[in-house]
């Protein structure tokens, strides 16, 4: 049970981290600020939660916190920078709302001016038949149909609801159509992307803790999200404040949590889908403007008429018309040329930074798709070559344009976070062999098969004292020897679908939660 501390014991707390540079055991703080070691243990499980630290274990087993000595809180930000957010978000909202009254209205307009235009020069209209006249308005006329209207919003939108794409637009009800307005927005700004909360976010990963019995190490987080160690760490410290876990030490000094609220269940149903390990969450490439071909072609049809039409009028339209006049310049030319220049000028400028978060893209499913190896030789206790690596990259990731250079930049880059042995063979080659993931797959196995929280057998948490720390190790790693060389496919519950990879739209983290908003 948790023990509820209080504010004068948080800054106590937080006092004695400071003076120890944010790096301190359970021990240094009570010693330091006099609190009860629960309430001390309370405590520092409240600013994981908070604050960016994580935790790790020393050679005789004891836990120590860390955080950043500038105690920098999670997921916050200065005032001005909110306050820039929030303003640029009002003007953009304006821009929309001002750029698709620009568009239709002008469509609008224009063809009303060229089919008046085209009527009058063919009855031999001069300049003193304008608009105002009866047979401009008899032939020249626009009938406003209510079906325009249902194409422009759509009677099942509501107001401020996201735009997605086109593989969004794809899942929703055949009547639930996405209005024009909302593609013309994605034409110019891109499409909407989720910006997914923090509740959404950890969903996946309390699915991982319920199907992995309720304990997890670091190497399995990493596994299903595909973060660098580092910030798996810091992760994996909120949701041991956040979630009520308890950091454990295994006989052999790894570090694993233990969730055990988490499996608490009124009807015992505890067993969940695991969610999809890093490497089929592939990231999609970013798309420019997220329509369809057909959605682009009448957006940039409607524009090139405008910018055609007005930048024609003075000699086509003006004179059949009977306009002129430094207001119809300005209001028929030169307002619109320049808008529909601006319009087209939108989309050319992102395309440099849709570009650029593509390779960024890129390179993250690359190294997602290389983990997948990593782990796979990892249990099976072998070592992988950059050979080897490029070709099970090359197989998997097919029309994608991957080097050796790449793929042994990445390999270095995962040996140094995730603690693999290096090692060059007389010829050169490379080898890289990632024993420290086999190590915590492992511990949390023991751990697991110790506590087994999907009964709620807690009891008192302690591991066997009838042998050494060196004896516990070497029995229960024969034991994990053992499982992982049993039945076939056996690797596959450490693993889900190894040898396969899959893409993920970032928009389903959001979709539940916009699904119950769409029925509310």
């Amino acid at each position: 049970m948790s023990t509820a501390i209080t504010a004068a014991g948080q800054a106590d707390i937080l006092s004695s981290l400071r003076a120890s540079n944010g790096r301190a055991t359970v021990g240094d703080v009570v010693t330091r600020s006099g609190l009860r070691s629960d309430e001390v243990r309370a405590g520092l499980k409240a600013l994981l939660e908070s604050h960016k630290g994580h935790l790790a274990v020393t050679d005789s087993g004891e836990l120590v916190y860390e955080f950043d000595p500038r105690f920098i809180e999670r997921e916050t930000e200065p005032f001005l920078v909110r306050a820039k957010r929030r303003a640029s978000e009002l003007i953009a909202k304006g821009f929309k709302a001002w750029i698709v009254i620009m568009l239709v209205v002008y469509f609008v307009v224009f063809v009303a001016l060229v089919i008046a235009a085209i009527f009058a020069s063919q009855r031999g209209n001069d300049s003193r038949g304008g608009l105002g006249g009866g047979r401009g308005r008899s032939h020249g006329g626009f009938h406003f149909d209510p079906l325009i209207w249902y194409w422009i919003w759509g009677p099942r939108w509501r107001i401020g609801r996201p735009y997605y794409g086109r593989r969004w637009e794809r899942t929703l009800d055949r009547d639930d159509r996405v209005p024009f307005y909302k593609k013309v927005f994605a034409f110019v700004f891109g499409p909407d992307r989720p910006k997914p909360t923090r509740k959404q976010l950890d969903r996946g990963t309390l699915r991982l803790i319920r199907a992995r019995d309720g304990i997890v190490s670091t190497a399995e987080l990493v596994q299903h999200t595909g973060a660098p160690f580092e910030d798996a760490e810091i992760e994996m410290g909120r949701l041991l404040g956040a979630y009520d876990g308890e950091a454990l030490v295994s006989p052999d000094g790894e570090i694993v949590y233990a969730f055990p609220g988490v499996m608490a269940s009124v009807d015992g149903g505890r067993d969940v889908r695991e969610p999809n390990p890093a490497w089929l969450r592939l990231e999609h490439p970013l798309e420019l403007t997220g329509n369809t071909a057909g959605a682009n072609a009448i957006v940039v049809g409607m524009n090139a008429f405008t910018l055609l039409a007005g930048a024609t009028a003075p000699w086509f339209i003006f004179p059949r018309l009977g306009l002129g006049g430094s207001a119809a310049f300005v209001g028929l030319v030169l307002v619109p040329v320049v808008f529909s220049v601006l319009f087209f000028a939108g989309p050319l400028l992102r395309m440099v930074g849709v570009r650029i978060e593509n390779r960024r893209r890129r390179r993250r499913n690359v190294r997602r798709v290389l983990l997948g190896l990593v782990y796979r030789r990892s249990l099976e206790g072998a070592s992988i070559g950059v050979g080897e690596a490029h070709s099970y990259v090359g197989s998997r990731l097919e029309g994608a344009s991957v080097s050796v250079g790449q793929i042994e930049a990445l390999l270095h880059e995962l040996a140094a976070d995730l603690d693999a042995d290096v090692s060059v063979a007389d010829d050169g080659g490379v080898s890289y062999r990632f024993d420290a993931i086999r190590r915590q797959l492992a511990a949390s196995e023991t751990v697991r098969a110790k506590l087994r929280l999907e009964q709620r057998d807690l009891g008192e948490i302690v591991f066997s004292t009838s042998d050494s720390p060196e004896d516990a190790d070497r029995r229960d790693a024969d034991a994990f020897d053992r499982e992982l060389s049993g039945e076939p496919g056996s690797l596959d519950r450490y693993l889900p679908a190894v040898d396969r990879i899959g893409f993920e739209d970032d928009f389903e983290i959001v979709a539940f939660e916009e699904e119950l908003r769409g029925r509310g």
